[in-house]
């Protein structure tokens, strides 16, 4: 991930990611990649980029491997799944008790709402973990939403809502090559949190 500013001067634990999938349909299609940083309290304790074998039974379609630059050959030569979520496992247990129900991440992303979330719990539940909740609050940091509250007065400006036309907006400097890989896409959902909760001025 592009080094960024490390303090974000708040409380609470938030999960930042974002994926890159075989599809849209998260009943249908899976997960190739997934990247983020876990903050606490506003300090970055550590960023993952992880490389997924999508689960065996989904359908992988070839627009949406490239949009994201890769082929079905290189995704089918990632980790396996289970191998991931282990890894993503040991990440949530250094920071979250998963027996205490107050104790548990924000997940945030751009446009996760409506659509990250429902491909990460479906992930846990094809990896036989039905405890998703345990992990995370149910309501989300939606950056796509902060920002729209934030640019409310000038949406009639910007030809859409996509993630490189908000950061460009805002005055974050993108690399159009690097775009739809999730490991720069939540670098730039990061910059426009920054921005729009009022931690850095843009």
């Amino acid at each position: 991930m592009p080094k960024a500013q490390i303090y974000f001067k708040m409380k609470g634990k938030i999960f930042f990611y974002d994926l890159e999938t075989t599809g849209v349909r998260f009943w249908k299609n899976g997960i190739h990649q997934i990247s983020g940083a876990v903050v606490i309290d506003g300090e970055i304790k550590e960023k993952f980029n992880f490389k997924v074998k999508p689960h065996k039974d989904c359908v992988i379609e070839d627009e949406a491997l490239a949009i994201a630059g890769v082929t079905k050959e290189q995704v089918l030569n990632y980790t396996d799944m289970d191998v991931i979520y282990r890894q993503l496992l040991k990440i949530t247990e250094k920071y979250v008790k998963k027996f205490d129900k107050k104790d548990k991440f924000h997940l945030a992303g751009f446009n996760n709402a409506s659509f990250d979330n429902q491909f990460f719990r479906a992930f846990y539940t094809q990896n036989g973990d039905n405890y998703f909740g345990s992990w995370f609050w149910a309501d989300t940091l939606d950056v796509m939403v902060l920002a729209s509250n934030f640019l409310r007065d000038r949406r009639h400006e910007m030809e859409n809502f996509q993630l490189k036309t908000v950061a460009k907006f805002l005055g974050v400097e993108v690399d159009e090559t690097k775009l739809h890989d999730a490991e720069y896409d939540i670098y730039l959902t990061i910059e426009i949190f920054k921005i729009v909760t009022g931690i850095k001025k843009n």
